[in-house]
């Protein structure tokens, strides 16, 4: 096991990453993450605070949206919803689904998830200067998150069985509707 701190943060991030995907929050412990990346566990505590600290940081995620400014107003739901599909599809999503799991039961998660929302949710609905963009980005979040859970967590089997692109078409038209129509 290193004490040497070089190139330590790194690797026990990474751990965290892959500990945090597979157990959970609950089941990974500061110990496992440094005898994953070869650290000492004080390294943790030295970089990251806490376990708390070093779960928010690992769950760190840019989204990437889109620039929907760029496209046409009819468009924007569509290719938001593809978007999201692929990102939950792809290694950003094992990333988040600690996170979301964690939501319920641990403050910080749900006050990470609520930096993502508004740090990047929100920003997003925010630079088409829309209306009411609070309610959009929370309205699409809430049919975002839906879905996530019934896909990735629930495993709700006609859910799981669509393909990517049904997906993305049975969600398009509601993000649409969410970005640019009449909201009561």
């Amino acid at each position: 096991m290193s004490t040497r701190p070089a190139g330590a943060r790194e690797r026990l991030l990474a751990s965290a990453k892959t500990l945090f995907a597979e157990q959970g929050y609950e089941r990974t412990t500061v110990r496992a993450v440094a005898q994953a990346a070869a650290a000492d566990p004080a390294l943790v505590i030295r970089y990251f605070g806490s376990k708390d600290g070093l779960f928010a940081q690992a769950v760190e995620v840019d989204l990437r949206f889109p620039d929907l400014a760029t496209l046409p107003k009819e468009e924007r739901g569509s290719r938001l919803a593809r978007h999201v599909i692929a990102l939950w599809d792809g290694p950003d999503g094992a990333t988040l689904l600690p996170m979301l799991r964690a939501c319920a039961t641990h403050e910080t998660a749900a006050e990470t998830a609520r930096g993502i929302f508004a740090g990047q949710v929100l920003a997003m609905v925010q630079a088409l200067g829309l209306s009411d963009p609070e309610r959009r980005a929370g309205l699409i979040a809430s049919q975002v998150l839906g879905l996530v859970f019934c896909r990735y967590i629930l495993g709700l089997p006609p859910v799981v069985a669509m393909d990517a692109d049904t997906v993305a078409a049975g969600l398009g038209p509601t993000l649409q509707r969410y970005l640019h129509g009449a909201i009561a």
